[in-house]
Parts: structure tokens; sequence; C-alpha cells
């Protein structure tokens, strides 16, 4: 893992810990002024230091993270077509200590998820619902509705939000899971960052 990224894991995790740096800084046998320069991307830590910051954070900061890092990638991204968020959020829990790109592209992949199942709540609202208006209208109303064919094209397309949520859902998880195999950017677009 190279700088900034490297200083910044090491930030978030030494505040998950609840350490200050003068307290990581001795566990680690390094001076204050080393954690400070580490966590602002000012230096790389040499090969020692890196072993014990693991060691006391609890993380392996491993270059290249697991042996089969892009597998469970590529796993993780193709999950999120599912879109049930449980299988995604199982998986980066087990595996966000083993490497910080699965932590990083976990959490996007989690917040997509999270977004698509509030969206298929809402969709499935509207569904629940639209009935609900056709019996609180009146005969008056369904009368109206009928002469003019609107209930069967409004039982035809009462679907296609969940069907597109489906397709979108789809898409991204295949076209990001390829991206992670390449060593491009992943992008899930619509997210709201729940997970940070």
């Amino acid at each position: 893992m190279n700088q900034p990224d490297l200083g910044i894991k090491v930030a978030e995790l030494r505040q998950v810990k609840g350490f200050t740096q003068e307290q990581l800084a001795e566990r680690c046998e390094v001076s204050p002024r080393t954690i400070q320069r580490i966590e602002s991307g000012e230096v790389d830590p040499r090969a020692y230091t890196l072993q014990c910051l693991g060691k006391a954070l609890a993380f392996d900061f491993g270059g290249e993270g697991p042996a089969n890092e892009s597998l469970w990638l590529t796993v993780l991204h193709l999950s999120s077509m599912l879109c049930i968020f449980i299988i995604p959020l199982l998986l980066w829990s087990w595996m966000k200590n083993r490497s910080v790109r699965i932590d990083r592209q976990g959490r996007k992949v989690l917040n997509f998820q999270i977004t698509m199942m509030l969206l298929n709540f809402g969709a499935a609202f509207l569904l629940m619902t639209f009935p609900l208006v056709f019996y609180l209208g009146g005969e008056a109303f369904v009368e109206t509705l009928q002469e003019s064919q609107a209930i069967a094209l409004s039982t035809f397309l009462l679907p296609v939000p969940l069907i597109l949520i489906g397709i979108f859902c789809t898409i991204q998880g295949a076209v990001n899971a390829v991206r992670a195999l390449t060593d491009k950017p992943i992008h899930y677009p619509l997210s709201i960052p729940f997970v940070k």
C-alpha cells in the first residue's frame, strides 16, 4: 500500500482503536512525529515500522493484500447484482481487515446496495398503495379510469421501477467487477454514503 492511502488507513485504524498518536508511537517504538508524518503522507514507513503498525492496529499492511484479493473483489462486486445488501455486508465484514482495496471498495458496494434497497422499498410502497387509490377513489374514479383504459396501462407499468432497478444493479455490478479486475477506479452512481 502506498501513500497517501497508507497514512489515511493508519489514522483511521488508530482512531477506531482509540489510540492517540503518542500511544501508537509508544507501541511501535517510534517517535510521535514519525506517526504524524506517516499519517499525513509525508513519508513511507520502513518495513519494520510498518510491521509494528500492523501488529498494533491488527491490520495487514502488506502491499498486495491477500493472495486471492482479485477473486474477493470480483465476488464482492458481483454480489451487488442480487440487490440484497446482506451478502456484500458479510463479505466486507469478513475481509475488510485483510486488504485496503477490499475495505474501500466494499464500502462503495454497501452504500450502493443500501441506496438501491431504499429505492426498492419506495417502488414496492408505490406498488402496494396504487390499488388503495382505486379503492378510496370511489366508483366514479374507477369508471373514469376504466373508460380511458388507464387501469390496464398502469397495471402493466407498476412493476417497471422494480425491473429497472434490478437491471441497473446487474449492470453496475458487472461493470465494477471488470473494473476491479483491471485495476481501474470503480464507481457506483446514485450511491448515498451511509458507510464511511
